[in-house]
């Protein structure tokens, strides 16, 4: 009952998805073809909130659903490893039509195929976790 919240925000998240077309096929599309700034705009802003947010959180005046102080991890610097993971993040976007999100919001649409493409993101994950020890990261 306490994770209901968690739930809630997600389905708004969806509809949010939903209703702006970022789960859109065609503005997916447009947005890799450099036709239209929609998908831009809507990542931009995304950024340009997570960055007030990383701030907010890094000095201590965010805290977690627990009321405990969020450790922010610095990551190793790197642009080759940041090449590689953005180009094949990049690719996999392009050719299954979406990324992580819009895949549960297409699911939920009715649009079954995508079926498909979770399959795939599961495995690629479990992949991950399987390998994650022994990659240089």
């Amino acid at each position: 009952m306490k994770n209901v919240k968690f739930l809630i925000i997600g389905i708004v998240f969806g509809i949010i998805l939903s209703k702006s077309e970022a789960v859109s096929w065609y503005r997916i599309y447009e947005m890799f073809k450099f036709q239209s700034f929609h998908m831009y705009g809507i990542i931009g802003s995304a950024v340009a909130i997570s960055v007030i947010f990383m701030y907010f959180f890094k000095t201590g005046k965010i805290k977690d659903y627990l009321g405990n102080q969020i450790n922010i991890k610095e990551k190793k610097k790197g642009f080759t490893r940041t090449l590689a993971g953005g180009t094949l993040f990049g690719l996999g976007w392009a050719l299954a039509g979406a990324c992580p999100a819009p895949i549960f919001v297409l699911i939920g649409q009715g649009f079954l195929p995508m079926l498909i493409v979770l399959f795939g993101a599961l495995l690629g994950s479990l992949i991950y976790g399987v390998l994650s020890k022994k990659l240089p990261n």
